[in-house]
């Protein structure tokens, strides 16, 4: 990313986390340019190459959440009226968690109640190495902002409802999924694919583009991709690429359903019954579309 190598190359204070420190003046991670050092000291205390864990395994330079932060007003691209006490118009919300194999890659809900509930309130998210523990299991994260939620849930849950439904103009909700993974593993999209999909996002908002309605939500079509792909990556789109990508996965999305329902079921007694008609409807969809379609509808099957 042009902007953020510029920002790391230029004056001011930067926060390096989980990295391998040189010499107590210099950092260095797994993958960086030149030669790796001799020695450092990193998140398993004095670190030489070769070093191991009380596994066997190598610990490399540096861990697998290594990252760096800083302020804001370092950017180049920052809308210097971030900070107006008026504000500015918000058209779009996004939510998403780390999902391998159920969600595709961007869709619009059809309106505020049904993505506050199914993008928002339903949003598992599988652990990586960010996290403690074992990697992939899915984590039940309503909103993504399950840790800082300071009321019970199903009221953090209805005071979000309302506050949409009390709108003129509510944003549009959308759910993105990085993190979709073939049969063999591997990741459907690169990362700067997402530039793609905000910017579809944004069409959207500003109700300059179309979309194809599937049981779960509006997803883009594949036309409109393609360009896109072009104008912001210089790169081709392939059918072949939109239908493995945004395929309704329709067994997946059941067993999801199924365990949403059954954690605010036996875990949120004050959950609002807005949410389980929301999610029953939803799954009525999906298994309508399944029996005309089958298991796994190819997006172009809808269009």
């Amino acid at each position: 990313e042009p902007l953020i190598w510029k920002t790391l190359h230029n004056p001011g204070e930067i926060i390096f986390s989980n990295v391998l420190v040189v010499k107590g003046e210099d950092v260095y991670w797994t993958g960086k340019d030149g030669e790796m050092p001799a020695a450092g000291f990193n998140h398993s205390g004095e670190w030489v190459p070769g070093k191991i864990d009380n596994n066997g395994n190598e610990i490399p330079p540096s861990h697998g959440n290594a990252r760096f932060t800083f302020d804001m007003k370092l950017l180049g691209n920052r809308d210097p009226m971030m900070d107006d006490p008026a504000g500015v118009p918000v058209s779009g919300i996004i939510y998403g968690g780390r999902d391998s194999d159920t969600s595709v890659p961007v869709e619009e809900s059809f309106n505020w109640t049904h993505g506050m509930i199914t993008k928002g309130a339903s949003i598992e998210s599988e652990t990586t190495s960010a996290t403690l523990g074992e990697e992939g299991i899915r984590k039940f994260n309503p909103m993504s902002n399950l840790d800082f939620i300071s009321i019970p849930i199903g009221q953090y849950i209805r005071n979000n409802l309302d506050f949409g439904n009390s709108l003129k103009n509510p944003p549009i909700i959308f759910s993105v999924n990085y993190f979709l993974r073939d049969g063999e593993g591997n990741f459907m999209n690169h990362k700067s694919d997402k530039r793609v999909w905000l910017k579809w996002m944004e069409l959207r908002s500003h109700k300059e583009v179309g979309a194809v309605e599937t049981p779960t939500g509006f997803i883009p079509d594949h036309r409109d991709l393609r360009r896109l792909f072009w104008d912001v990556l210089r790169r081709d789109y392939s059918r072949e690429e939109y239908i493995q990508q945004f395929t309704i996965r329709v067994p997946e999305n059941l067993s999801k359903i199924k365990r949403i329902v059954n954690i605010y079921k036996s875990k949120i007694p004050d959950t609002p019954e807005i949410l389980f008609e929301v999610l029953e409807s939803q799954r009525q969809r999906l298994m309508d579309a399944g029996e005309k379609h089958g298991n796994y509808i190819r997006p172009d099957r809808l269009d």
